[in-house]
């Protein structure tokens, strides 16, 4: 099992749960974080941490939240790894709760 970043990430990119990380499981792209599902021990650390609550167990992603399963295992071997907590971007309390934020998405 895994915990997965979806959508309303996008834009908003808060990184409190990078911190509480154990394992260093957060990837980091332009505007979106994802989390690697063969590093994550399932722990849940990052829940609570994240402004956007944007983050998931795998089986527990709302049914229109699904395709970010693949998308974090995938752009996870694309983007560095961070570990530390950086400012988010200076809009991104304006973007949090934005519904349907994939085709912003830069990868």
């Amino acid at each position: 099992m895994t915990f997965v970043v979806v959508d309303n990430c996008i834009k908003c990119k808060y990184t409190d749960c990078v911190a509480v990380c154990p394992v260093d499981a957060f990837f980091e792209g332009p505007n979106f974080l994802v989390i690697d599902p063969a590093i994550c021990i399932d722990c849940a650390l990052c829940v609570p941490e994240c402004p956007a609550d944007a983050i998931f167990q795998d089986t527990e992603l709302p049914p229109e939240q699904t395709e970010y399963l693949a998308i974090n295992a995938q752009l996870c071997q694309e983007w560095p790894n961070i570990t530390e907590i950086i400012a988010p971007p200076l809009d991104a309390d304006e973007w949090n709760g934005v519904a349907n934020k994939l085709p912003l998405l830069e990868k």
